[in-house]
């Protein structure tokens, strides 16, 4: 969805099924939808993903257009994920009030404050590991679960000090929800909403995401931090 050819065409399906959505028990409108961005540094950026044709890695003044055309079509939610130019091991650009998301929501709500922006909240596109959370110090190189979550609640609260309605952990960490609530609650930022994942599975079908998002694990998998696909009584 980023060709005017695109809008124009979502414009008329839109207003051709307007009737029929009014009189539906369930459907389907772009009010509903969440339109997710990948945002990077610089400017005049739009670097096309080879595994979601169509779609691109926008910059900031790439991604305040992109929202300025969704909105045309009745989609007010917007999810950002961010992609930095420098990765450490403890994925200290995920809370840098300089990084693209950051500057993204700032931006988008200054333009349209009536927009709502989500920010993804995790820190696999900010590791040189590409994991979600820090390592421990053992030979495994596990995750350390509870070392992460002061990083995610740090994450968070520099989302909102940007702009952010909602932020998403996504990194799948025990407490993640608990932490982040007391920062940002502490913070004075109690009116900022939190949208949990509440099962989020290692399977196969991320794998157009983690080249969107530069997030692929540099060793091992996230079995040990995500759900088995077969464990279905374990996500209820």
């Amino acid at each position: 969805m980023t060709s005017d050819s695109d809008f124009r065409r979502l414009r008329t399906l839109r207003q051709n099924r307007s009737t029929r959505i009014a009189n539906a028990e369930t459907s389907l409108d772009a009010s509903r939808f969440v339109y997710p961005m990948f945002v990077v540094n610089g400017s005049n950026i739009r670097q096309p993903i080879d595994a979601m044709p169509g779609i691109a890695r926008l910059s900031v003044d790439e991604v305040v257009r992109e929202t300025e055309q969704a909105l045309a079509l009745g989609i007010t939610r917007f999810l950002l994920f961010g992609i930095p130019d420098e990765k450490h091991t403890d994925g200290r650009k995920a809370w840098s009030p300089d990084e693209a998301v950051q500057r993204a929501t700032a931006s988008i709500k200054l333009a349209f404050p009536d927009a709502t922006v989500i920010t993804d909240v995790c820190l696999c596109e900010y590791t040189d590991h590409g994991h979600c959370g820090v390592l421990s110090d053992n030979p495994n190189d596990v995750v350390d679960n509870d070392a992460t979550l002061p990083l995610l609640a740090r994450t968070a609260l520099s989302h909102a000090e940007a702009g952010a309605d909602m932020v998403a952990p996504s990194a799948m960490m025990d407490g993640q929800v608990a932490a982040i609530r007391q920062t940002l609650d502490r913070a004075g930022f109690n009116h900022a909403s939190i949208l949990g994942y509440s099962a989020k599975y290692a399977s196969a079908y991320y794998g157009p995401f983690r080249e969107a998002a530069d997030s692929a694990p540099s060793f091992g998998d996230r079995r040990a931090y995500q759900m088995q696909p077969a464990q279905r009584n374990e996500a209820m």
